[in-house]
């Protein structure tokens, strides 16, 4: 059984290391989004530099990584939690092998691991998420505000395994984002184009 697991790790770190942003960004508009915007390669640089279809292609590919990571232990039927195997997708995302180790902040895959692990709680998580991101206009503040809820939220289900990586994950994902708390307490960070107090000549949108 430890080398299924270690096998449906490995896998699960490949799926993760798909450079979706990279990808998109190179194969159809020519551009490396790593040089534009934030620089990340992720959902967020990827709406901010190449636009909504882009931004959603490179979302649902993200959380799908995620999602079919977390979908292996039924695949190779092990008796393993779903979310310990979807860690190695999440890690491939921010450490990806196809894209020199420089990857995203792993929340919309972090998003596609809970999809699959339990889609009534990633439902209020994402209910969660966009209510605060409609209160901030700030993708990183929401996902930072939220993480820490979520494990909260997490106790009153009795899982202890999705209570301990979802707190692992809320210290890894705010350490992801200390580029962007610099730019919030700055008042620099962008901001998305719809919210509390959006204004269409706000120039600060995403």
């Amino acid at each position: 059984m430890l080398i299924k697991i270690t096998l449906m790790f490995i896998i699960a770190y490949l799926l993760g290391s798909i450079p979706s942003g990279v990808w998109v960004g190179k194969k159809i508009y020519g551009k490396d989004i790593r040089q534009f915007g934030s620089g990340n390669s992720g959902t967020t640089n990827t709406f901010r530099v190449l636009g909504k279809t882009a931004g959603t292609v490179v979302l649902l590919a993200d959380v799908l990584k995620g999602t079919l990571a977390a979908c292996l232990p039924l695949l190779f039927q092990v008796p393993i939690n779903p979310m310990v195997i979807g860690l190695g997708a999440i890690l491939g995302h921010t450490y990806p092998l196809f894209a020199q180790f420089k990857g995203g902040k792993a929340v919309a895959t972090s998003a596609g691991v809970l999809l699959a692990y339990n889609p009534p709680f990633f439902i209020y998580s994402v209910c969660l998420f966009l209510v605060l991101l409609f209160l901030t206009r700030m993708v990183s503040l929401s996902s930072m505000i939220s993480l820490p809820l979520i494990t909260l939220s997490s106790l009153f289900i009795g899982d202890w395994i999705l209570t301990t990586i979802a707190f692992i994950l809320t210290l890894f994902i705010i350490y992801r984002h200390r580029e962007n708390i610099k730019r919030i307490r700055n008042g620099t960070e962008s901001k998305v184009p719809f919210g509390l107090g959006y204004k269409k000549d706000d120039k600060d949108s995403f």
